[in-house]
């Protein structure tokens, strides 16, 4: 597949896709023309179902070093202009939160800001030692956005989530995995390919187990009677699926499963 974007570089691997971040001079920022790039691409994704899971990462020792500044300042928008751009922001960024396939963020370098929450938006969160999460938003006066307010205390809970968003301060690849907002921590070099072996197991997976998995635990918090209910259904639909049913003649048969989490190198 082709890339045809600016900020970007998109690629399709048997069945797993890869989204860099490839913007040199700002450090990965996320200007207008990346947002509205992300935004394609997000819906490309959600539209291809041969894409079986996303990784995200960055170019040239950066995940995503957050908001455009200098755009910011000189937008001039009122109250209604900025709440405006915000939604427009929300109406990819929700798509990206709740896409139906394991999406993986691989962060080197920078996290800071909206590239921060950008991470978050992914169900795994792969990291290098030198990587560098910040809450940055209160530094310029500004409240936490992309999401953050939704994702990061279902990381670290509300306590933590209020110290990293009202300290603004940097947490490196060891704290992240120690706070939870990392899974692993990995060298630079080792990375994009763990990510990417991780996201390939899925092409083995159910499909509709994943999203199934996904959409209940979007749903973590709610009541318990609600929450059983949603998992009897789930189950149900899980039960009648070709990918269970080859699963268990599998195991019938003493045959290795197709779906293995790969091993850590």
């Amino acid at each position: 597949m082709p890339n045809t974007f600016k900020t970007l570089r998109f690629e399709v691997v048997d069945q797993v896709a890869t989204l860099t971040l490839d913007n040199p001079t700002k450090r990965n920022a996320l200007d207008a023309a990346m947002r509205e790039e992300f935004s394609e691409v997000v819906r490309l994704v959600r539209s291809d179902r041969g894409i079986r899971a996303l990784v995200l990462t960055g170019a040239n020792g950066h995940f995503c070093s957050g908001g455009d500044l200098r755009n910011i300042a000189t937008a001039g928008l009122d109250n209604a202009g900025w709440r405006n751009r915000m939604q427009d922001l929300h109406a990819w960024l929700s798509e990206l939160l709740t896409l139906d396939r394991p999406v993986i963020a691989a962060v080197d370098g920078a996290a800071a800001g909206a590239g921060f929450s950008l991470a978050l938006a992914a169900d795994f969160v792969l990291a290098t030692p030198r990587a560098r999460f910040c809450m940055s938003f209160l530094k310029v006066g500004l409240v936490p956005d992309c999401g953050a307010f939704y994702s990061l205390p279902r990381f670290v809970g509300v306590q933590r989530a209020k110290e990293l968003m009202l300290s603004a301060r940097d947490v490196d690849g060891a704290e992240a995995l120690k706070l939870g907002l990392a899974m692993e921590l990995h060298s630079p070099e080792q990375l994009l390919a763990r990510a990417q072996a991780m996201a390939a197991s899925f092409v083995h997976a159910s499909p509709l187990a994943v999203s199934l998995v996904k959409r209940a635990l979007a749903d973590w918090g709610a009541e318990l009677p609600a929450l059983l209910d949603q998992e009897a259904n789930a189950q149900a639909l899980a039960m009648g699926s070709p990918e269970h049913r080859t699963a268990v003649n599998r195991f019938v048969n003493k045959e290795a499963p197709l779906f293995q989490w790969p091993v850590l190198p």
